[in-house]
């Protein structure tokens, strides 16, 4: 029987496994976790024939390199990089054979933060409340990679289909983030919110997968004092003393005390996955309360 496995030989600056994660569980205090650029993760598994909720591995900014123990098919969406396969170039974006013992190479991403690398089976660790994604905040999954690290494999699917590359957007070069203001707008004061729909923030480099933290104009508060701990939801823009909006990402914490000036819409998420330190975001809103 075949050694289905990956040998972990460079685990770069923040890889971790991630499937669409762990949802229904915030009345435990467990976020969602899962992969934050849900459409190039589901991407990468539909090029080598998985489902689409298969656990693929998350690299952050300098990518990440891998040895299977079998032959596997793999392919690498999100943050373009280089891909290579035993010292040669490969194309990123489509579905590369990988024989076994070859060094499959994901280079640092060229734009972007984040990239996804799927192969057939699909990352076979083993699952915590339904999934098999590294929660960073709660602890929950398996441990970011390491190098030696060994992964199993699940068996490989049927063929996928034949493809040349797939075509994926592009990562921002400016987040526009389309909010819903709310629930607790009302905590600052008319010049705040107005700063907030119309100042141009930044990502700051302190930005993980937990939120998206910004740096720019401070918001001024209507109401003294803090609010007891209340439910937190994937997007929320929560506003901590310092005044700079956080936006809540997939590792998010499941309650907090710090006042919610807006909500995300969801499809604007993934975008947020690839933004780097220093892009430029603009709040839209896009919806009455």
């Amino acid at each position: 029987m075949s050694d289905r496995a990956l040998v972990v030989v460079r685990a770069g600056a923040l890889t971790t496994v991630q499937d669409t994660g762990r949802p229904g569980h915030a009345h435990l205090g467990v976020p969602r976790s899962g992969a934050l650029d849900g459409p190039a993760a589901a991407l990468a598994n539909r090029l080598v024939g998985n489902p689409v909720g298969a656990a693929v591995l998350e690299t952050t900014l300098t990518g990440v390199s891998v040895r299977p123990r079998s032959p596997v098919l793999a392919a690498v969406t999100g943050a373009p990089g280089a891909v290579a396969v035993a010292g040669r170039p490969a194309a990123w974006g489509a579905p590369v054979a990988v024989p076994a013992g070859a060094l499959l190479e994901i280079g640092a991403a060229v734009a972007g933060l984040r990239a996804y690398v799927a192969v057939s089976g699909g990352i076979a660790v083993d699952p915590v409340l339904g999934s098999r994604s590294t929660d960073l905040l709660s602890g929950l999954g398996p441990p970011p990679l390491t190098d030696g690290a060994v992964l199993a494999l699940g068996p490989p699917g049927a063929p996928p289909a034949r493809v040349d590359v797939a075509p994926q957007p592009g990562p921002p070069r400016e987040l526009v983030l389309g909010v819903t203001l709310g629930p607790r707008d009302d905590w600052f004061t008319p010049g705040a919110v107005s700063a907030f729909l119309s100042a141009v923030y930044r990502v700051s480099p302190a930005s993980n997968r937990i939120g998206l933290r910004t740096e720019g104009p401070a918001l001024e508060r209507a109401l003294p004092g803090e609010l007891p701990s209340e439910g937190m939801v994937l997007g929320a823009v929560q506003v901590p003393p310092d005044g700079r909006p956080v936006v809540f990402l997939a590792d998010h914490p499941t309650t907090g005390g710090y006042p919610v000036i807006a909500v995300v819409r969801p499809q604007d998420l993934p975008s947020a996955a690839q933004a780097r330190p220093g892009t430029p975001i603009r709040f839209t809103v896009t919806q009455g309360r």
